[in-house]
């Protein structure tokens, strides 16, 4: 292991100043792999980690600085060769990822951490095999993607990494899926960028959580390095499709510029993910107003907010992030509020990322990945506790557990502090919901801010009807305004909505599950032979950090039941009943045990019975296990070979 240029020509000066900016914990890490000393680990500097926290807070000055003097020392030394790093031992990731976590881990999260720092050349998500499975045989099963977004991006990947050949089969102009849509003023991830992003695709991120057109451009760089726009259909909508027994092969009907047309593959993987349908709220009278109206996904930039008088209807994730951009254009604002958000306040937000730190990023080995394994903890795994029901506690408070009431406390408190000077708001910007039973959002403060400015009013009357000119409310009140902007979500509850999709059966899949999405594993369901849904039933995540990780790991998971089928000259696999239905079973049994499960909560998670049909209610090192330890027993296999077909036509 040796340094690369940049850090071979680093001054001193230089080497020590960015050492001033890291990252404690994965700092510690790094001096680990360079000199094999795990002591380093066991001294005086032990970081108190919190969810959602800095664990360089919790580090004395004076501490800090002993700290960078003997980082610097090792750096110095592996700079000038004096140094080269031993043989790693594996033995010794679980207590560094005990010591990022700042707590005892189980093992489980040594094997996931050893996966992410490729020791071995492979990676976490990495299926190997196919090169051992004659070409010939891997030409003649040919698979199409439905979707062109982060999920679809990287099936493309994999499929091409494996040698198997596809179609990715795109509604819209350009990839980049949901950051291709959604252009609203505001529009960023929520999730820290170094674990919002693949694994092996790192990016240098300008911002700690960076916005629509940074992220838009790294899926369009994406699919430029893996040469993929080739295998790509664009302005091509999957309206149906047909599975054939006889042939063990799917039809897909298309929508495109040039008319209608048809593929046929041995497989599909689905990728369309639940995000990507805005949902309209159920109010009389929208089409009757007649000013400008529009959803955050298809927000219309030609319409001037200047000087105008606008209603926000909505407060979830979209109307949070684009609520201050039109606060500071309009004369004036109504915020229509039925169920305020929990907010973490995050002074990283909206931050760039500093000059010191890009380099640390860049040029210390193994420090990105103890950092992105330290974000991949702080901002998501590590919460999951605070999430769990206790049975025993008293629910009167609004929590479902003492960890979850003391980040109740600590959310609150942040609400008060930023509404101290109003007052009349906190009772409104309060939740009567336990935390994480609803993602909460990530801020810096600007949407209290905005919501504070004396252009703008928080309404919570109950909107009876939308007019010519405005609003009428349930107390007989009413409003007039020049635009209208909804954010109000997605229709999350009908997925794969408005494709159609038959069986072996002849049954249409969503007229089989009515509003009670299932599948194994989230990915696959009896009936549907060589069908794969990537961000399928029950695996959005409330807490739990990147939904690009559950991705990665699904397709780990897709890539080995594809390498079975053509180990073993398969000509289809469906899934058992027996092991979809036990699956379901757990799956429920343990989202009950969770604050968005609890009976009293009404989310946009759960169908009209209060069953919770979108969340993952595990760790994510468990759904990574689940996906990397693929079970044939869940399958029904065909025992015809894989006939030849022609590729998909393009």
């Amino acid at each position: 292991m040796k340094p690369n240029q940049i850090l071979r020509s680093a001054s001193n000066e230089q080497i020590r100043a960015c050492l001033e900016h890291a990252h404690v914990p994965a700092l510690m890490c790094v001096l680990v792999h360079l000199t094999g000393d795990i002591d380093l680990l066991r001294g005086e500097f032990r970081p108190h980690v919190v969810p959602m926290g800095n664990p360089n807070q919790s580090i004395s000055e004076e501490a800090k600085s002993k700290i960078v003097d003997a980082a610097f020392d090792v750096i110095a030394k592996y700079r000038d060769g004096e140094v080269t790093g031993p043989p790693f031992d594996s033995k010794l990731i679980p207590e560094m990822t005990n010591f990022v976590a700042g707590q005892e881990l189980s093992d489980d999260y040594s094997e996931f951490a050893l996966a992410e720092l490729a020791i071995n050349g492979r990676g976490a998500y990495e299926v190997e095999g196919f090169s051992s499975i004659p070409q010939i045989t891997r030409d003649r099963f040919k698979v199409a993607i439905v979707g062109a977004g982060m999920s679809g991006i990287l099936a493309a990947i994999r499929l091409k990494q494996a040698g198997v050949p596809f179609v990715v089969l795109e509604k819209n102009a350009d990839v980049g899926g949901t950051w291709f849509e959604n252009r609203y003023p505001g529009c960023r991830v929520d999730s820290p960028n170094h674990v919002y992003s693949y694994s092996f695709a790192p990016k240098d991120w300008p911002q700690h959580f960076s916005d629509q057109s940074v992220l838009l451009d790294y899926f369009r760089n994406v699919t430029e390095e893996h040469d993929l726009r080739a295998q790509i259909r664009f302005k091509t909508e999957v309206t149906e499709m047909h599975y054939c027994n006889d042939t063990a092969r799917w039809t897909l009907n298309l929508d495109s510029e040039t008319g209608a047309d048809q593929v046929t593959a041995n497989a599909v993987i689905v990728a369309v993910g639940q995000l990507n349908r805005p949902k309209m709220p159920d109010i009389a009278g929208q089409e009757q107003f007649l000013g400008p109206s529009f959803h955050s996904a298809r927000w219309d930039r030609s319409v001037d907010l200047t000087g105008k008088r606008v209603a926000i209807i909505g407060t979830g994730a979209s109307a949070f992030q684009f609520t201050p951009h039109v606060v500071k254009q309009s004369k004036s604002v109504d915020v229509y509020l039925r169920t305020p958000p929990w907010v973490a306040i995050n002074p990283l937000y909206q931050a760039y990322i500093s000059d010191q730190q890009h380099w640390l990023l860049n040029n210390i080995p193994f420090y990105a990945t103890w950092f992105r394994f330290s974000m991949f903890w702080t901002s998501g795994e590590g919460l999951l506790s605070m999430a769990r029901c206790d049975p025993t506690w008293d629910r009167s408070q609004n929590s479902i557990s003492e960890a979850n009431d003391r980040l109740r406390q600590m959310l609150t408190h942040g609400i008060e502090t930023q509404l101290k000077e109003r007052p009349d708001l906190i009772d409104k910007l309060t939740p009567s919901y336990p935390p994480a039973a609803k993602r909460m959002l990530i801020d810096d403060g600007d949407w209290y801010r905005a919501l504070k400015k004396s252009n703008v009013r928080v309404i919570e009357t109950k909107i009876e009807s939308i007019t010519e000119s405005g609003i009428q409310r349930a107390d007989g009140s009413t409003a007039d305004y020049d635009v209208i902007l909804y954010g109000t979500g997605f229709q999350a509850n009908q997925i794969l909505y408005p494709m159609k999709i038959y069986g072996v059966d002849g049954k249409e899949l969503r007229e089989r599950w009515g509003d009670d999405p299932r599948a194994y594993l989230g990915i696959t369901m009896p009936n549907y032979p060589n069908m794969y849904t990537l961000y399928g039933p029950n695996t959005n995540i409330v807490v739990n950090s990147s939904i690009i990780f559950f991705s990665e790991c699904e397709m780990l998971y897709i890539m080995q039941s594809i390498r079975h089928l053509l180990d073993n000259n398969y000509a289809s696999m469906d899934c058992d009943p027996e092991f979809h239905d036990s699956y379901n079973e757990r799956i429920d049994r343990e989202n009950l045990e969770m604050a968005w499960g609890a009976s009293s909560v009404n989310a946009w998670y759960k169908n009209a019975n209060g069953r919770v049909t979108q969340c993952w209610p595990g760790t994510l090192v468990e759904f990574w296990k689940q996906c990397r330890d693929f079970d044939p027993r869940a399958y029904r296999w065909s025992e015809s070979s894989i006939a030849a077909s022609e590729q998909p036509s393009k």
